[in-house]
């Protein structure tokens, strides 16, 4: 006898996979964007006056690096003498790292400059002084990953290739009223993906990726965007469903850790400071600082520093002040003594206008040329 054959149970029907969001006509947003780029660009020295000319490579390549992390208009005050002092890869390598640091001073995150003399020395070396004209090029030169080489490619190159800062990601998520967060690893390559689609519509590549970032710093900012004065309004899903305020998510935060640093100002009877040269790794390497030790869970002694450098001298408190980098929450706890005789060993004694010179953090420039050694009530204001 043969089983009873029972019906197949039907499978279970799932609800369609909603498509991913795209953003819509890029054949129309190209071009909206190339028009007001035009006659709405920020007129930065690393930009020619006309927009036409063609771009030096190694003064995009620069100017990128320098963009990193650090505001337009605070790059736009430093990067004329830089590039003086620096006009090429050759000159670079010439002057030397230390002179590369000292000429950043001030612009923080040091790792790039790090970054950008390890560049010029690959394209002295390996490319006869000339920036790689290819993004494969650009891409072997050292720390330069895809949006940096995108840049200086698309932008000093004319190459069809898509850029995607923070800038970019916002507006196309906005134009897509894509809904998620930033820091997603998926994210970042849907946005790289809508990148190459605008810039696969664009009539100049150097035009649209410029745009992009353009307005995505004066108009399609994170707070308050001013989409009355957007060139692709009509275009953008988040500003018809009125989200451009929740979109996209807010980045996680990163979990800062806590950094004590005591930190010596010592001064001989000329008025001279002592000085020395970080090593190694890590946050601010290769700078020049006051004695400094550092713990993360309370400030150090500052007697063991005195006495670790084999001196001894009567220290008194100068001030307190904070720092936030982008990892840490650094707190420096000043005192000041002078000190006779030579310069311990491994510290040398420098005046004011030659620590002026060096390769100097933002709390260490602070602390060896603006506090007023003298508010210790120790000696007299030293001659500059």
């Amino acid at each position: 006898m043969r089983p009873e054959l029972k019906p197949e149970k039907k499978p279970e029907s799932k609800p369609a996979a909603s498509p991913e969001p795209r953003v819509s006509d890029p054949a129309a947003i190209a071009p909206a964007l190339e028009r007001w780029f035009e006659t709405n660009r920020r007129p930065f020295p690393w930009r020619p006056a006309r927009l036409a000319t063609e771009r030096d490579p190694w003064r995009a390549l620069v100017s990128e690096i320098m963009l990193q992390q650090t505001q337009a208009a605070r790059v736009a005050e430093r990067f004329d003498a830089f590039i003086a002092r620096f006009p090429s890869a050759r000159a670079m390598v010439g002057a030397g790292v230390d002179a590369v640091l000292a000429e950043w001073s001030g612009l923080g995150y040091y790792r790039r400059a790090r970054s950008l003399f390890a560049c010029a020395q690959a394209i002295t070396e390996h490319h006869a002084g000339h920036v790689p004209r290819t993004l494969e090029g650009l891409l072997s030169l050292p720390g330069v990953g895809p949006y940096t080489a995108g840049a200086v490619a698309s932008i000093a190159l004319g190459q069809r290739v898509p850029i995607a800062d923070g800038n970019v990601a916002r507006v196309t998520l906005r134009l897509a009223a894509h809904n998620a967060p930033q820091d997603d690893p998926a994210v970042r390559r849907w946005v790289w993906q809508q990148a190459q689609r605008l810039v696969d519509a664009a009539g100049t590549p150097a035009l649209l990726n410029e745009a992009l970032m353009e307005l995505g710093a004066t108009v399609c900012t994170p707070r308050t965007p001013a989409c009355a004065s957007c060139p692709i309004a009509n275009a953008c899903r988040s500003h018809a469903d009125g989200r451009t305020g929740e979109i996209p998510r807010p980045k996680r935060p990163p979990r800062k850790r806590p950094l004590h640093c005591t930190t010596l100002l010592l001064i001989d009877a000329r008025g001279r400071r002592l000085v020395e040269q970080r090593s190694g790794a890590g946050l601010w390497s290769g700078l020049w600082q006051a004695p400094t030790l550092e713990s993360p869970d309370a400030p150090p002694e500052p007697g063991g520093l005195l006495d670790a450098m084999g001196r001894d001298a009567d220290l008194a408190h100068l001030a307190s002040f904070a720092h936030a980098t982008t990892h840490r929450d650094v707190r420096f706890e000043v005192f000041a003594a002078e000190l006779r005789g030579r310069a311990p060993r491994g510290r040398c004694w420098r005046s004011p206008a030659e620590i002026g010179r060096l390769a100097l953090a933002t709390p260490q420039r602070r602390i060896l040329l603006e506090l007023d050694p003298s508010a210790a009530g120790l000696f007299a204001p030293p001659p500059r």
